[in-house]
């Protein structure tokens, strides 16, 4: 099996399903970046839950500022670590923090309450009450569903940046970053790589 992919049996204990099969194991993360500190509530079957990702720390620690009003997106939220960076960055936007891992939400929830960040949203892909449009887009996407279904994913979501926006991911560069970005391109996407570190690379997608 290719690092991408995983086997439905392991997809099921795996935080990119909406109920983990994974027994509970709470813990604490602290996420400390240059200008933020959060305590975050995690658990067993949600993404990263022992640290802060390091893919989402040079994803936090190098993307530009989100803008400071309208709607914005973190896609795959997890616990909720970048929602979080996004709505105290921006504390007049709305910050939709959007994943299929119901366990994954509840904690972005409590963990959002806990920062006192009223302007985060936690809720799943179909909610009827998200906004046909984003001012920005970011993400630490889950690679390890597979292309096909990570193609898809960024094609729904990045086709629902607002005139003008821009989404920043996050990829391994050893999980297929380079090929991402050719992906993007191919699909009429400006696609830039604006930072890399310690092997991982943050993609800014823009319309053409």
């Amino acid at each position: 099996m290719s690092p991408d992919q995983a086997s439905p049996e392991r997809a099921a204990q795996h935080y990119f399903t909406a109920s983990p099969a994974a027994a509970h194991r709470p813990g604490l993360v602290q996420v400390v970046l240059p200008d933020l500190h959060f305590e975050c509530d995690t658990d067993a079957g949600v993404f990263s839950a022992a640290r802060l990702d390091p893919g989402t720390r040079v994803l936090l620690e190098t993307v530009p500022p989100p803008p400071g009003r309208g709607d914005l997106l973190d896609l795959g939220t997890g616990y909720g670590p970048v929602a979080l960076a996004m709505a105290a960055r921006a504390p007049e936007a709305t910050v939709w923090a959007v994943d299929v891992n119901e366990r994954a939400l509840d904690l972005c929830a409590g963990n959002a309450d806990r920062a006192g960040l009223g302007n985060v949203r936690c809720v799943t892909p179909a909610a009827p009450e998200l906004p046909g449009q984003f001012a920005a887009i970011w993400s630490n996407p889950p690679i390890r569903v597979g292309k096909q279904a990570l193609h898809a994913m960024l094609a729904r979501w990045l086709g629902r940046l607002a005139p003008g926006g821009q989404a920043h991911l996050v990829v391994q560069r050893n999980l297929g970053a380079d090929s991402l970005q050719r992906w993007l391109q191919a699909q009429g996407w400006l696609a830039a790589r604006i930072a890399s570190r310690n092997g991982y690379r943050v993609l800014q997608v823009s319309s053409a």
